[in-house]
Parts: structure tokens; sequence; C-alpha cells
């Protein structure tokens, strides 16, 4: 096999909290390249100092990727083998690396994953929530209305769903599920593999009381949620109240509500539209 001109780019996932849950080939390849391409420098010298491992390294984060991309490559190419690292988990996972990764395929230069922790695997693992098919979302969007649209889409889904939300949007994400997909099954994990490591289990009504009942949210959070033909909770009868409302200040006909709401709550379109037709009843009368 020819000998290689170029150096490697390895991505390897670092711990998600825990300190320990590193693999040891991850911590052979930090001792062997000539320079780590970290998403934060501080935390990632923090870690590799507990390990008692000292390498140079370089930042590569969200506004200065595409910069640095082609620093690395230069480096890459002279023969210098490079680790990417982002703060915690899998990068390029809701995490810089992409633009890096795909110049080093584009120059020839060898790209070798170093597996390891990923906050929506473990969470997903833990959660008791399907495992044969899900949809990882990463971070909902921040507009509002294209984030609603998203959630509309995924509603529809059969998998499960997989979040990952800030502790200061938490709440609004999991309020406009609840709105959205309806009074599903979910598993909120928080501080995962920390010393405070919490899963809150139940429908989401139930997450969204136990949050509120908080004067603060720590910690980075991943919600998971049932998918539209996952195990079916007891039909939520919140919807009646949505479809009576919707009759009485007449925002739209009842066909066209009860598609709308048979969709939010995983309900068939034909129960909703004569349950809307016994309500429509009440009202005329």
């Amino acid at each position: 096999m020819p000998r290689e001109t170029t150096g490697v780019l390895y991505i390897v996932a670092t711990p998600i909290g825990n300190r320990d849950d590193i693999t040891l080939r991850a911590l052979k390849t930090f001792r062997r390249v000539g320079l780590v391409a970290a998403e934060d420098t501080r935390h990632t010298a923090r870690f590799l100092e507990y390990h008692g491992i000292r390498a140079n390294l370089i930042s590569c984060h969200e506004h200065n990727e595409e910069e640095r991309a082609f620093q690395l490559i230069r480096r890459l190419r002279q023969g210098m083998s490079v680790a990417l690292v982002s703060s915690a988990g899998t990068p390029t996972v809701s995490d810089p690396g992409y633009r890096l990764i795909v110049e080093a395929i584009r120059n020839n230069i060898r790209v070798v994953p170093i597996p390891g922790p990923s906050a929506a695997v473990t969470a997903l693992c833990a959660s008791g929530l399907a495992t044969d098919r899900f949809i990882f979302e990463g971070f909902a969007a921040k507009k509002k209305a294209k984030r609603r649209r998203r959630l509309e889409q995924l509603a529809n889904e059969s998998g499960t769903l997989i979040f990952y939300e800030s502790p200061r949007r938490i709440l609004t994400l999991v309020k406009e599920l609840l709105e959205i997909a309806g009074d599903r099954y979910a598993v909120l994990g928080r501080e995962m593999t920390k010393l405070h490591e919490e899963f809150i289990r139940g429908n989401l009504s139930r997450i969204l009381k136990c949050l509120s009942e908080r004067p603060v949210v720590r910690g980075e959070c991943t919600l998971l949620v049932e998918g539209l033909s996952g195990k079916k909770n007891p039909p939520s009868r919140d919807f009646e109240k949505e479809l009576r409302n919707g009759l009485i200040n007449g925002d739209d006909r009842l066909s066209v509500l009860s598609k709308r709401i048979a969709a939010r709550y995983g309900l068939s379109r034909n129960t909703v539209y004569e349950e809307g037709l016994k309500i429509k009843a009440e009202i005329d009368d």
C-alpha cells in the first residue's frame, strides 16, 4: 500500500458530560495528531489536561469555520494529521465541522471517524421509545413561523422525533409540540451523564407542567417525542376543546378544521368530523 503523502483528518467524538466517557482509540488519536481543531479551545484544553494529554489546539467554530477550513486543509496537505472535536459529542451533529470535512474530501484527504458519544443516541437508548426508526431534527428553527411549519410536517412522521434545545427555549418547544402534535408520550433528557442527570417521562403536558414549575431550567436538553404510529396512549380529549372553539369562532369550515385537528392529534379525520357534527348541533341548539 503506497505511503500517504497527506495528513489524516480524524473526526473524534468526545464526552457529552462525564469526562471519562472517552474511548482508548480517541485518546491515542489525540496523542498522535499534530493539531486539534476544537469548537472551544479552553474547554478542550481542560479535557485533554484531565487525561494527561498536551496538544496544539486551534479554534474551529461556526463563526470562523470557512476561514479555518482552508488553513487546516493546507496543514493536512503538508502531511500534518488533525483531530476535529466539538465541545461535546460527535462533531458535525448539530455542531461545526461540515465545511472542513467537505473540503478534505474534495482534496482527497482521508477522513477517519473515531466514534463515541452522541446526545441523540444516548437519550434514545434510555427513552423506551421506538428505536427502529427515528428522525433527528437537532435544534428547531428560531423563527416562530418557520419552526411551526416544520413541526406540522414532523407531526405526521411515524418515527421517534429527536430534538436538541437550550434550557432557555425548551418550554416554547414543548408548548408548540403539544399544540401541533397533540399530547404524545415524550422523554426529556437533561444533564445526561453528569451528576444531576435527569429523565422526565410522560405525555408532553406532564413535561410542560414539570418544567413550568421550576424557577429556572438548567442544562442542555434532548427531547424525544413518540411518532405518529407509535404506541398509542389513551386518546386525549383536548381536541374537542380546540374543535369547539374553532366552530364557535368560525375559524374554518368543519371539514377543514377536522383535517387539521386530526393531523395534529394523530386521530382519524372521520372521528374528529363526527365529533364536530355533535358539537355543531349543540351550538346551533
